[in-house]
C-alpha cells in the first residue's frame, strides 16, 4: 500500500480531534445562558468570532505549511485548541468567553481547517483526488459523530465544565500521532505522489508566508470564478456551521425536545455526512463540479424551508428524513469547490481555497450571531430557517454561472 494512504489516515484522525470542539458550541448556549445570564446574542458573538477566525486563519495556515511544514503547524494548532478549550473552565465574564472560545479556538481550528485537507491532497495524491478530498472532509463530520452524543450526555449529567475538559484532552491526544506519523511531502520518504508516474522533488520552503497569502488573494480577486466560489461557500457556511450546527439544538429544545435527543440527531447528520461527502468526492472525479454544486444547494434550500414545520417535542419520521437528507448534503459541496479551485488556480489552489473557506466561515459567523439575536427578539428561529433556504437557492444559481477554464490548445509543430 502506498504511504499516501497512511498519511491520509493520520490526517483523518487529526481533523477528527480538531472537530471535537466544533461539536460543543450548540450544546453550551442554554447552559451558559442559565449559569451566567449572558444573552444568546452574546454567546452567539463568541461563536461568530470562532467561525470567522476559523476561516480567516485558513489561507495563512496553508502558506505556513508551505514554509514550516504540515507537521509543525498542525501540532501547534492542536495545542492552541486544547488551551482555549481548557481555559473556559475558569471563565467568569463574557470577555473571557470571547477570548478562549472565540480567539484561541478559532485560531487553532482555522489552522486545522479544510485548507489542511487541500494541502495534503495536493502534495500526496495525483490520482483519486476527489475521493481523498471527500474522505478528509468527512473527518470533521466523524468528529461530530464521535463526540456529540458523549458531550451532550456530559453536559446534561455533569455540567458543561467536564465537557470542555474532554475536548481539550481529545485535541492533545492527537498531537503525538501527528508528530510521529505525519510527513510533509512524499519526497521525504523517497516516493512519488500516489498516481504520479514520476518522482516529484520536495519544493524549497516558501518565504514570506503572509505576503504570499495576500498576493494570491489579490491575484484571485481579479477573476470572476473566485467571487462566485466565495459567494456560494459563504452561503454554505451560513446554512451549516452558522445555522444548523450552532442553533439546531437550542431551537429543538425550544419546541420541547430534550437536549440529548437533539444532539443525537446532529450526530446522525454526522453519519450521513460521511456517506454524502465521500460520495460527492467520487462524483466530482466523474461529473461537472458546477452542476453538482447547483444540485446540492438547491436541495439544501428546499429542506430548510420545511424544517420549521418539523420541529417538535419528539423525534418523528419526517424529522428523521430531514436529518438523513440534510446529512447527505452537509459538506458535499467541499469536493467540487476544491476541484474548481484546482482547475482555475493550479499550484495556488490550496491558498485560494483557504480564502474561499474564509468566506464560508464569515457567512457562518454572521448567521451564528444573527440567529441568536433573532431568537432574543422574536422568541423563535423560524425567520432564520426561511431566509437561509432562500440564500441556498441563490447559491445554486451562482454555481451554474461559474465558467469552465478552457483546455490548453496543442501547439502546432
Amino acid at each position: 500500500m502506498h504511504r499516501a494512504w497512511f498519511v491520509l489516515a493520520v490526517a483523518f484522525v487529526t481533523i477528527i480531534g480538531a472537530a471535537a470542539f466544533r461539536s460543543l458550541p450548540g450544546l453550551l448556549i442554554d447552559p451558559l445562558h442559565q449559569e451566567f445570564g449572558w444573552s444568546r446574542g452574546t454567546i452567539g458573538l463568541a461563536v461568530s468570532i470562532n467561525l470567522a477566525l476559523y476561516g480567516l486563519t485558513a489561507p495563512f495556515a496553508a502558506a505556513l505549511m508551505d514554509k514550516y511544514g504540515i507537521r509543525k503547524v498542525v501540532a501547534v494548532a492542536l495545542t492552541i485548541i486544547a488551551a482555549g478549550s481548557g481555559l473556559t473552565v475558569w471563565m467568569t465574564a463574557a470577555w473571557q468567553l470571547l477570548l478562549c472560545w472565540g480567539l484561541l479556538v478559532g485560531l487553532g481550528t482555522g489552522s486545522m481547517a479544510l485548507a489542511f485537507a487541500a494541502t495534503v491532497t495536493n502534495r500526496w495524491f495525483t490520482g483519486r483526488r476527489g475521493l481523498v478530498t471527500g474522505i478528509l472532509t468527512a473527518a470533521a463530520a466523524s468528529g461530530q459523530l464521535v463526540f456529540l452524543p458523549v458531550l451532550s450526555w456530559i453536559v446534561q449529567e455533569h455540567h458543561w465544565h467536564p465537557a470542555a475538559v474532554t475536548v481539550a484532552l481529545a485535541a492533545l491526544a492527537v498531537v503525538p500521532f501527528v508528530w510521529l506519523l505525519l510527513r510533509d511531502h512524499p519526497a521525504d520518504v523517497g516516493l512519488a505522489p500516489y498516481g504520479a508516474e514520476e518522482f516529484v522533488p520536495k519544493p524549497p520552503p516558501v518565504p514570506g508566508a503572509a505576503r504570499r497569502t495576500v498576493g494570491v488573494l489579490l491575484s484571485a480577486a481579479r477573476t470572476g470564478p473566485f467571487w462566485l466560489l466565495a459567494g456560494t461557500f459563504a452561503i454554505c457556511g451560513a446554512s451549516t456551521n452558522g445555522l444548523v450546527q450552532t442553533h439546531f439544538v437550542p431551537a429543538a429544545h425550544d419546541h420541547g425536545m430534550p437536549i440529548t435527543a437533539a444532539a443525537s440527531l446532529l450526530a446522525v447528520i454526522g453519519v450521513f455526512d460521511v456517506i454524502g461527502t465521500v460520495a460527492s468526492g467520487w462524483f466530482t472525479d466523474r461529473f461537472d463540479a458546477r452542476r453538482l454544486l447547483a444540485v446540492y444547494y438547491a436541495l439544501r434550500g428546499i429542506s430548510l424551508l420545511f424544517l420549521p414545520m418539523l420541529l417538535g417535542p419528539s423525534v418523528h419520521p419526517p424529522m428523521v428524513f430531514f436529518i438523513v437528507f440534510y446529512g447527505l448534503d452537509w459538506v458535499a459541496t467541499v469536493p467540487p469547490t476544491i476541484a474548481l479551485c484546482r482547475e482555475h488556480y493550479g499550484d495556488d489552489s490550496a491558498i485560494v481555497f483557504g480564502w474561499v473557506l474564509a468566506s464560508h466561515q464569515v457567512g457562518a459567523a454572521v448567521v451564528a450571531f444573527a440567529g441568536g439575536v433573532v431568537r432574543d427578539v422574536f422568541g423563535s428561529y423560524d425567520v432564520v430557517w426561511v431566509a437561509s433556504g432562500a440564500l441556498c437557492a441563490a447559491a445554486a444559481l451562482m454555481a451554474l454561472v461559474i465558467r469552465r477554464r478552457p483546455a490548453a490548445l496543442p501547439v502546432a509543430a
